[in-house]
């Protein structure tokens, strides 16, 4: 079992729980689906974790 700590969910998340939430893990993050915290992580290290971060602060994706 994965011991995740301090789950956050965005301030930019809409009332309804429609978003995704973010924890910590020693060795990396894991993001899971608010309205189904039992449906199973999406795991990623840190090195990688901190590039996605970055290119969404960078608006580097279109919708």
């Amino acid at each position: 079992m994965t011991t995740v700590q301090g789950w956050k969910k965005s301030t930019y998340s809409h009332p309804n729980g429609n978003c995704v939430e973010v924890g910590w893990l020693s060795g990396g993050t894991a993001v899971r689906d608010t309205k189904d915290r039992d449906g199973g992580l999406f795991v990623v290290g840190r090195a990688r974790w901190a590039d996605f971060v970055a290119s969404v602060k960078n608006e580097r994706f279109e919708c």
